[in-house]
């Protein structure tokens, strides 16, 4: 669901903050300095040191386990008791946090110190409205009366872009989007009026125009009340557009920190020069010789690989009928990668589901290498699906916890009975070699496997069968940069080398921009654009392209870039 942010907003709720010194005598708002967490003996953070004046943003930046969050979780002195050792000293408004008592230091959370998690469907309590939860926050204000509680909290939900208060206050948080509960959450972290804000990867789950929406938002909020912004986040993009100043992280060593221009222009680390060439939005270019290469290979009388025309899918939903899809076409060229781009609730997972045959469509016909999908036995559609292979958006939960990689990645070679079993043995180790990993992986589980690994066994799974056409639904999104890019790798170089055909369904812009060819702009179910990937971005022709374009984090920051 897309909601706009009215530029016109109300005023915040007149909140009288906590007393706090004024900062007049020149110190930051937070200062870190030599701090070190160890774990069992495990140093995880060595050293660690920074410093954030009032009303600026600073960025964490880093892979996985760089310690990042390790860092921000000492700073809210959330760090498992008992399990934790830590050194150094952490500074807030001239306080000294590590030494408070924990009496003296609950009082700060909330009232001077805030904090927006990073995933807001597990923040909240599923069995509470959000306005009995809210009132939590409210408290934290001093205001006793409830009914001027409750007026607070509309305000800061009508501030915050919120649609309708009323009716958000009344609902529990499975009846709002992932969106609507991420400023569930802004709204009620400022509203006690904190000094410094801590935001762990606050849109990492969200829609790339939704993504905006909230970097906007706080980017408003820090304006009008002067909040200082600590942003976690392994978004490198986000990072050099939104923040005043970057810390680079790894394997919990400070590699490199200074302003965001200098850090992004200039770095001086090998680790963040390689950080900075993995991110999509600030190197759009970097796969096109591949695609090039790859579409190359197409001959010109070849026949499409996927061709979806004038497809109509309805539901019904609460005694509404609620089209999905309407007359939507595109095609997917041989050899070439076509990309679904729009937000949610654009219809890209219905289009998937009709193509692997999991739903009937209404109207239109979806063929796969000339072969109707709707309409075909039990039988037929197993067959076809030999050819059109899944690869899921989160490898955590695509892959049997309780299987080793080498059951797993054989499962589709057992299923369609392809070859002998010293065959299928032979194949299962030529394949996990062609996606980059080493042999002794197949007696693991995919617990005992990094986010990496295991989406490169999802991939081994899908390509085993030799495919002619492999959906990649978000097939990185769950994964940092780094790491993104390795698979973004292995993707054209399996493209060149078996001449794959790829449908992308992807709400990240700028990593369509490197890896598709063309593309079909989705909006409520209908097509808005479609075309050439260079010209669509170059040359939008619509309204909503324009919108999803701009929303894709700008590649200089500098001034006026950063929250402000």
């Amino acid at each position: 669901m897309t909601v706009s942010i009215d530029t016109t907003r109300p005023a915040l709720p007149q909140i009288v903050p906590p007393a706090r010194t004024s900062g007049t005598d020149g110190r930051p708002l937070l200062s870190v300095e030599g701090l070190s967490v160890s774990y069992g003996g495990t140093t995880v953070v060595r050293d660690v040191g920074f410093t954030l004046e009032r009303g600026r943003s600073l960025a964490l930046i880093g892979e996985s386990g760089s310690g990042k969050s390790t860092v921000a979780k000492s700073i809210l002195r959330l760090l498992p008791a008992g399990e934790s050792a830590v050194s150094g000293s952490v500074s807030l408004d001239g306080r000294e946090l590590f030494g408070l008592p924990e009496r003296q230091f609950r009082p700060l959370r909330g009232r001077l110190l805030g904090y927006i998690p990073q995933d807001p469907s597990s923040a909240l309590n599923p069995v509470r409205t959000i306005g009995s939860q809210a009132h939590e926050a409210a408290a934290l204000t001093g205001e006793s009366d409830a009914r001027v509680r409750r007026r607070d909290i509309l305000s800061v939900f009508e501030r915050v872009g919120l649609p309708d208060p009323e009716r958000v206050y009344a609902s529990y948080p499975h009846q709002l989007s992932g969106g609507m509960l991420q400023r569930v959450l802004i709204g009620l972290t400022v509203l006690p009026r904190p000094a410094l804000i801590v935001a762990d990867e606050p849109t990492s789950a969200l829609d790339v125009t939704i993504q905006k929406l909230i970097l906007d938002l706080l980017s408003d909020l820090r304006r009008d009340l002067g909040i200082s912004l600590l942003l976690i986040t392994h978004d490198l993009a986000v990072a050099a557009e939104r923040a005043d100043s970057i810390v680079v992280l790894k394997n919990g060593i400070v590699e490199e920190s200074g302003s965001s221009s200098q850090v992004f222009s200039t770095p001086t680390s090998e680790y963040a020069r390689q950080l900075h060439a993995d991110v999509p939005a600030l190197n759009p270019d970097r796969y096109r010789i591949q695609r090039g290469a790859a579409s190359g290979t197409t001959p010109a009388d070849a026949s499409p690989a996927v061709e979806v025309h004038a497809a109509t899918k309805r539901f019904r939903a609460r005694d509404v009928d609620v089209t999905a899809l309407d007359g939507v076409s595109f095609t997917v060229a041989r050899g070439t990668t076509h990309a679904l781009v729009g937000e949610s609730g654009s219809g890209k997972t219905t289009a998937v589901r009709l193509l692997l045959g999991l739903e009937q469509p209404d109207a239109g016909r979806i063929e796969v290498a000339g072969t109707q999908v709707h309409g075909q036995t039990s039988v037929g559609l197993r067959g076809l699906r030999r050819h059109l292979q899944l690869v899921y958006q989160n490898p955590f939960t695509s892959l049997d916890p309780t299987w080793r990689v080498s059951k797993i990645v054989r499962e589709p070679l057992d299923r369609f009975h392809v070859g002998e079993r010293a065959d299928r043995a032979r194949l299962v180790e030529q394949t996990i070699e062609e996606v980059g990993l080493p042999a002794s992986v197949l007696s693991r589980r995919p617990g005992q496997l990094s986010g990496g690994q295991r989406q490169r066994v999802a991939i081994a799974r899908a390509l085993i069968v030799r495919p002619d056409v492999l959906v990649l639904d978000e097939p990185t999104s769950a994964l940092d940069v780094s790491v993104q890019a390795g698979i973004l790798e292995l993707l054209s170089r399996l493209q060149r080398e078996h001449g794959l055909s790829y449908l992308l369904v992807s709400h990240d812009l700028a990593l369509v921009r490197q890896l598709a060819d063309t593309v079909t702009v989705l909006q409520r179910g209908k097509v808005i654009e479609s075309g050439a990937v260079d010209q669509i971005f170059a040359r939008p022709k619509h309204a909503y392209t324009r919108a999803l374009l701009a929303a894709i984090p700008r590649t200089s920051p500098g001034p006026g870039h950063p929250i402000a």
